[in-house]
């Protein structure tokens, strides 16, 4: 009978300290090996402490997950924390009533949080114009130059010294083309690497209102003599079978990482695909620029994304929430996460764990995406922030591929592109009146 007791008592115990986990739930875009990093941030939190638990679920791609998110913000079910990519930005510092501002999160729960301690590119794109910080960067990510090198070496050219300049990628281009290779270059995310970073490189605006931080009644203004230029050198190199366009969005990574296509620009955070997937010696460079262009290179302009922390929860959750973010931001975690991924270090204080440990010598380009981020920035480079941006971006993708199959000029393509997306703005204009 005592030994009965002692076990009901035991059996009692155990499902109070249960009880008395907090969950967390955590909704996120990351597949395949960075979904992996993230279940891993998870395990690693759990195990560090005993009151919360993150519980963290794929919802799909970018738009999907946000999607999902406003559905069940509405029905009242919403998580805990949302990963918003940077394009969702400007609709979530509108969407006033579902989200908590992270500095708030932080003080309430008696955390220590300096905003100061992340690096400034990336703080600055998710703080309100008031300097309050409103959502926690997480994966950030800048694009950059990713080339094969035994790709560029059978074909004759320096596998140590790729391209940096417009120009020098089409004579690549052509000589890989001449070697045998059906996909000399290609790219991801068109609309952010080709016209977004692409301006901020070139120190030049893509849209009016210095892309949005300065107002909603900011419009599209890519329309330069160096814009229309840009692309039409793309649609030239398209018909001549040096540049492939391979999709939409992020389609392009799996042929630069199966060997079919030679050079990309695409995401940073790339690289952890490449070291584990890839099956050739592999290569990253800066973006790209024209050596013509008065102050370039300038600086790229941020990707990824954040983690957003969603309104009309319990104290206590908004600890746990609190507590998870205190814990990514420790210097050893920050610096992990971005030796293992290719995302930018969050904080000031990783990047210069990450160098003083020789990362960047033993794993060079790693610190590509890094340098092409801390440059001070201008007016014209800091970032693009804009209403309904995820809609921007698909009418850039319809127009642009009218220009890749040859069907549209450059600059009717670019002009037709900036008429939609401006009766978008004005659309989300009229909405936060």
């Amino acid at each position: 009978m005592k030994q009965r007791l002692a076990l009901l008592a035991v059996a009692g115990l155990m499902s109070t300290t249960a009880q008395a986990q907090v969950e967390v739930q955590w909704w996120h875009s990351m597949g395949g090996a960075l979904g992996e990093w993230v279940n891993d941030l998870a395990k690693d939190f759990n195990a560090s402490q005993k009151d919360y638990k993150i519980v963290p679920t794929f919802k799909g791609s970018y738009d999907e997950s946000m999607t999902a998110a406003i559905a069940a913000f509405r029905a009242g079910n919403a998580p805990h924390i949302l990963q918003v990519f940077e394009v969702g930005t400007a609709t979530m510092m509108a969407s006033k009533g579902a989200i908590k501002p992270v500095a708030e999160v932080m003080k309430e729960a008696g955390q220590k949080f300096d905003p100061g301690a992340y690096v400034p590119a990336v703080a600055g794109y998710y703080t309100a114009p008031n300097g309050q910080m409103l959502s926690f960067p997480f994966n950030s990510s800048t694009p950059v130059f990713h080339y094969n090198k035994d790709a560029l070496k059978a074909a004759g050219l320096d596998p140590n010294k790729p391209p940096t300049t417009w120009p020098e990628v089409a004579l690549a281009a052509a000589k890989l083309k001449a070697s045998g290779h059906k996909c000399p270059y290609t790219t991801s995310w068109i609309s952010w690497t080709q016209l977004e970073s692409f301006s901020a490189w070139h120190n030049t605006l893509f849209a009016t209102k210095n892309n949005g931080f300065g107002g909603l009644d900011t419009r599209l203004a890519f329309n330069t003599p160096l814009h229309v230029r840009h692309i039409e050198n793309l649609a030239n190199m398209a018909q001549q079978g040096l540049f492939v366009y391979k999709g939409r969005g992020n389609k392009a990574d799996a042929v630069f990482v199966s060997g079919e296509c030679a050079m990309m620009t695409g995401s940073s955070a790339l690289y952890g695909n490449v070291k584990r997937n890839g099956k050739f010696d592999y290569g990253i460079g800066a973006l790209p620029y024209y050596p013509d262009v008065p102050g370039a290179p300038q600086n790229t302009v941020i990707g990824g994304a954040s983690l957003w922390v969603m309104s009309g929860k319990k104290p206590a959750e908004y600890k746990g929430v609190a507590a998870f973010f205190a814990y990514l931001s420790q210097p050893e975690v920050a610096a992990k996460s971005h030796q293992r991924t290719g995302y930018l270090p969050v904080t000031k204080a990783s990047f210069e764990l990450t160098d003083k440990s020789g990362f960047y010598k033993e794993n060079p380009g790693t610190d590509v995406s890094v340098t092409q981020m801390i440059r001070k920035t201008t007016d014209k480079s800091r970032g693009v922030r804009l209403g309904n941006f995820v809609q921007i971006r698909t009418i850039i993708d319809e127009e642009l591929e009218g220009v890749w199959a040859g069907k549209k000029s450059a600059k009717e393509a670019i002009d037709t592109a900036i008429t939609r997306g401006n009766e978008q703005l004005e659309r989300f204009q009229k909405a936060q009146k």
